[in-house]
């Protein structure tokens, strides 16, 4: 009982003690936890799955997995995405669309400077349905109109316009082929986002599978200078090393870079 009083009474004196100078007993320190905003991206493989909650941005795929079909599930992964939070340098929904340039083994190649029913300025000439780079340049155009206008996508113009450029889709061997039809769906893009805040158009890939799609991007290409979103990371700390890649073109900075984790896609926005 002696040895329980004294316990007390220092415990008292303790107490009074701190009280006399203002100070608070320490508390435990919280655990750390991971402070980092990142984003998700979706697309049709992620259809009738359950998609992640509380991302900052979301770039939903507008087209499913081929230059000329529509994701099944876009109007929902829409509506999941603007459920985002917000806090980056990138806009709260983006969206990304395949692109590809099969000439003559695709199901539609043009024809003439005309789509869909109006003449398309091209700086390559006249396409008169060959695999050259006038039509190349209006293969690009027009999927990229489709893109925007027949998948179901409301207000186009306000978005921020992912180009997906991977070898898994059809390519022309020669790169400037390749590099004309893209050019083509920038025109596009950038004719319905001229103005808007957020608004824009620009490349994801990784550096080896544009390179062997694209080559060398003249300092005179429309490509030059765009925001390039850089695959290949496995861990959030990869994705933020990779900011500091060279971007896709010249001129280019990285605004965005993707890992994956647990069989997801993960977006990390550079500073």
């Amino acid at each position: 009982m002696a040895r329980f009083g004294m316990k007390m009474a220092c415990t008292f004196l303790a107490l009074l003690g701190l009280l006399v100078t203002g100070m608070a007993p320490l508390a435990a320190a919280p655990p750390p936890r991971n402070t980092d905003l990142v984003g998700n991206d979706v697309s049709w493989p992620q259809c009738g799955k359950t998609l992640p909650s509380g991302q900052a941005f979301a770039i939903v795929g507008v087209t499913g997995g081929l230059a000329n079909n529509t994701n099944p599930c876009l109007s929902e992964q829409l509506a999941w995405a603007v459920r985002s939070t917000g806090g980056t340098a990138q806009p709260k929904v983006a969206l990304y669309v395949n692109t590809a340039n099969p000439g003559h083994a695709g199901s539609w190649w043009p024809s003439s400077n005309i789509y869909p029913n109006v003449e398309v300025a091209n700086p390559y000439g006249t396409c008169e349905g060959e695999v050259d780079l006038a039509c190349s340049y209006m293969y690009g155009y027009a999927k990229a109109y489709d893109d925007a206008t027949i998948r179901g996508v409301a207000s186009p113009g306000k978005y921020f316009w992912w180009l997906d450029v991977e070898t898994g889709n059809s390519w022309q061997t020669g790169t400037d082929l390749n590099r004309a039809d893209l050019e083509g769906m920038v025109a596009y893009f950038k004719s319905i986002t001229a103005g808007v805040a957020g608004a824009g158009v620009g490349i994801y890939s990784t550096g080896y599978q544009w390179g062997t799609i694209a080559g060398t991007v003249p300092s005179s290409s429309p490509l030059t200078g765009l925001p390039s979103w850089l695959a290949g990371a496995k861990t959030l700390r990869g994705a933020k090393s990779n900011c500091s890649l060279p971007g896709l073109t010249p001129g280019s900075p990285v605004s965005v870079t993707q890992y994956v984790s647990a069989g997801l896609d993960y977006d990390y926005s550079c500073p």
